[in-house]
């Protein structure tokens, strides 16, 4: 087109950045880097052609950086070159909302907060919905709940895609009550397959196995590849094997509902936790596709847990083959020679994973005190208050000894001493965020320390929140890469199954 000389115009524009968003969400996945740059040429073409200035060429720009995880920055500049054009509608605001809902989900509410205050433009369902995303990454209900109040406000608390996004936005602040409130505040013939859906993830995020399947014989609409994910998701977590297995043999008999690779990564992990390992081979071995890194990462979580060191080296070098650049292997089979006392090739694990290139994801905490999030790093070096925090992280372990916590050194890299492979994991960043809690006074509070986990607990740090929860006589909430854990009586919601 370019080469024959024809002009570029806003309808030109618009067709170009529609484009990066056809297709399924699969096939997008497999091209978003690809799709990225070719979002960034077509932004270069819209600004030597001078439609930059044009808010839907804006809208559509931010529009595709956000479903291709465009950077949060590049977005944000862009929509502050629009600052004082007179056509800022609905659609441009919920658009650079939505953008930074994920990423930066701080920035979204302060943008929400923004065209709430000035009223600039009333914000519609999609605002809602947008927002309510931002909500779901937050630590507390609380920003949920304002925006709920501004929902009924504004006379959507009827509406059903709003509805569905405050459920999901409840479920992942921990307020799975909430959720539930709304799910039931909702006419039966009104709940759409999404309502159910959302509930259901909710219930399985919680780990309650039993009023997921309950809560599936109650659906009124069909269910779709989404449900059963949540449904094995559920089993999985919960340690409902035949149940899971019963579900994974019905989807496309009774419901036509062909396995995918979610779906077989779940039946793994299912088969894995339950210690019934050479089955879950057996049925990768029988898998209609190949494995992804995700269905052998699950089976290689299920060699960890139940000590089969040989079938987790095969594991772990299909998931680096797979995803090279990712550290889940190298830190699991690591962890797996930790376990069995194999210091020096753990330590080999880990030598290899440098010379790649490869970076372990560092362990982070948040926990919110006095209306403020705090985040810890494993070590703590970075917090202006660490030396204090330490004191008071010490003598709460010397507290929890008492009551019988004995560190679990197992995991601890290096064929050290036990004394200093007990202080590698003193310095987890949950426990820092705890340590921290207790010594500004939460620990007498009546409501939960809510502390948010950016990768899964390990071992010793799940131990440490069950005794600290009998010792605090109150409930700890974790939220970590893959569930939640609610701790209460020295005890976790889990049932140490995780």
């Amino acid at each position: 087109m370019q080469q024959s000389g024809v002009g570029i115009d806003r309808a030109t524009i618009l067709s170009l950045l529609a484009s990066l968003s056809c297709g399924t969400n699969e096939e997008r996945l497999d091209t978003v880097g690809y799709g990225l740059k070719c979002c960034c040429q077509f932004h270069c073409l819209a600004v030597r052609s001078g439609l930059i200035s044009e808010i839907e060429v804006v809208t559509a720009l931010l529009k595709a950086y956000s479903d291709l995880e465009g950077d949060v920055a590049c977005c944000g500049r862009l929509f502050m070159e629009t600052d004082f054009h007179p056509q800022r509608d609905v659609v441009l605001w919920t658009s650079m909302i939505r953008a930074a809902a994920e990423k930066e989900p701080e920035e979204s509410l302060f943008l929400f907060r923004k065209l709430h205050r000035e009223g600039y433009v009333a914000p519609d369902r999609y605002t809602f919905s947008s927002i309510l995303k931002a909500c779901a990454g937050l630590m507390t209900a609380k920003h949920a709940m304002f925006i709920h109040s501004l929902v009924i406000k504004h006379g959507l608390e009827g509406d059903i895609v709003v509805a569905n996004a405050l459920i999901h936005a409840y479920a992942r602040c921990t307020s799975l009550e909430l959720a539930r409130q709304v799910f039931e505040g909702m006419e039966m013939e009104s709940r759409d397959l999404v309502s159910w859906n959302s509930m259901l993830k909710a219930h399985a995020l919680h780990g309650q196995g039993q009023e997921v399947l309950q809560l599936f014989r109650e659906m009124n609409v069909p269910p779709d590849s989404a449900t059963f994910v949540a449904l094995l998701s559920a089993c999985s977590h919960a340690g409902l094997v035949e149940d899971g297995i019963k579900m994974f043999d019905t989807m496309p008999r009774d419901y036509g509902v062909i396995p995918q690779l979610d779906h077989y990564a779940c039946m793994v992990d299912i088969l894995g936790r339950a210690g019934r390992v050479l089955e879950a081979r057996k049925l990768i071995n029988q898998m209609p596709m190949e494995p992804d890194s995700v269905v052998w990462s699950a089976f290689l979580g299920a060699c960890r847990k139940h000590g089969e060191t040989q079938l987790a080296a095969q594991a772990a070098a299909r998931v680096m083959e797979l995803d090279p650049l990712h550290s889940s292997g190298y830190v699991q089979i690591s962890n797996i020679y930790c376990s069995g006392g194999r210091y020096s090739e753990a330590g080999l694990v880990r030598k290899e994973m440098n010379w790649s290139g490869v970076r372990k994801e560092p362990g982070l905490s948040w926990v919110e005190v006095g209306n403020q999030i705090h985040e810890f790093a494993a070590g703590g070096y970075r917090h202006p208050q660490k030396w204090v925090i330490y004191g008071e992280l010490h003598r709460f372990i010397e507290q929890l000894r008492e009551l019988g916590y004995v560190p679990e050194t197992s995991l601890a890299l290096h064929d050290t001493e036990e004394e200093h492979r007990e202080e590698q994991l003193h310095y987890h960043s949950e426990k820092l965020a705890l340590a921290f809690a207790i010594m500004m006074g939460e620990g007498r509070s009546p409501n939960a320390i809510k502390i948010i986990k950016n990768i899964r607990i390990c071992v010793d740090c799940h131990n440490f929140m069950k005794l600290a929860s009998g010792s605090l006589c109150k409930e700890i909430v974790v939220r970590d890469a893959n569930r939640f854990h609610h701790f209460r009586d020295q005890r976790c919601s889990c049932n140490d199954y995780w």
